[in-house]
């Protein structure tokens, strides 16, 4: 192989390895100048005299901003090949990952508190319509950075590159690693976190849309925090008036990292995932 064969394909192709790095490049490029505006514009609001919500937006623009670049400079594609395109918006895809979202961590969630293997518990007095909305502000762009890194471009070259089973398989290894510095992480939530990396990369495949993914993934982050008011991947949340603790084994109920690091989030995942790949993603196959 010539040393032009290392980086590109015999099509003039840049080869997916180097593509991936160059991305990896250009998106801290483009989270400095996220950063910076961020920075700029809350500096001038304080000026000002207002006090802004910060809730992490810069991160998710600036991997747009890197998605852009790459789209129009390497790729020469639209943003539907990366599942950011305007039908995969729609109301009806958008709900339907939040739907999926909320049920795979919800009726397990339900079930353990009823029968007492999670327990509500009496928190400090505040108000749920607050501590949800800073849920939200917060949530969502950190839902949305999280799937644009993993399961946006890097996928997409990935997928053409190795198949979408492989592709699904590491960058769910990927996404539990990159939560190893969560408080409380061990192995059994790891596990738990790459099986939702492989939840998650199935609702993208099966429908298409990234934001129907990240739709998922902010329901189930939202459910734990607004409905729960439980940790949320071993971070703590505002917790007005009630908490849910574990009342059981920490291999069930998730213990210090919350619901979502038991057996019970993994079985709801489980069926979910059984649907779509007997399903939306067989048809995939087909």
């Amino acid at each position: 192989m010539t040393v032009a064969g290392l980086f590109y394909t015999p099509e003039r192709h840049l080869r997916a390895p180097w593509r991936i790095v160059l991305f990896l490049v250009v998106t801290l490029g483009a989270l400095l100048v996220a950063t910076t505006v961020e920075g700029m514009v809350v500096g001038v609001a304080a000026a000002a005299g207002f006090r802004l919500l910060l809730s992490e937006w810069s991160i998710p623009v600036g991997y747009l901003l890197a998605h852009a670049v790459m789209l129009r400079s390497v790729e020469r594609k639209g943003w539907d090949y990366v599942g950011l395109h305007a039908p995969a918006a729609r109301p009806s895809v958008l709900g339907y990952g939040a739907v999926l979202g909320t049920l795979a961590i919800a009726v397990p969630s339900l079930i353990l508190l009823s029968i007492g293997q999670l327990r509500s518990v009496p928190a400090a007095d505040g108000s749920w319509w607050v501590a949800s909305g800073l849920s939200f502000a917060n949530l969502l762009p950190a839902a949305f950075g999280e799937e644009l890194l993993l399961r946006g471009y890097i996928f997409s070259v990935l997928r053409e590159a190795i198949g979408w089973r492989f592709t699904l398989i590491s960058t769910s290894i990927v996404f539990g690693l990159l939560h190893v510095p969560n408080p409380g992480s061990d192995g059994q939530s790891i596990v738990l976190v790459m099986l939702a990396g492989f939840f998650l990369g199935s609702i993208l495949l099966a429908t298409k849309s990234l934001y129907a993914a990240t739709a998922a993934h902010f329901a189930w982050n939202w459910f734990m925090a607004a409905a729960l008011h439980s940790p949320v991947s071993g971070l703590p949340v505002i917790s007005p008036d009630y908490r849910v603790i574990d009342a059981g084994p920490d291999w069930l109920t998730g213990g210090q990292w919350g619901p979502e690091g038991g057996l019970g989030a993994a079985l709801g995942m489980f069926c979910i995932l059984i649907y779509l790949h007997a399903r939306p993603l067989r048809r995939m196959e087909s």
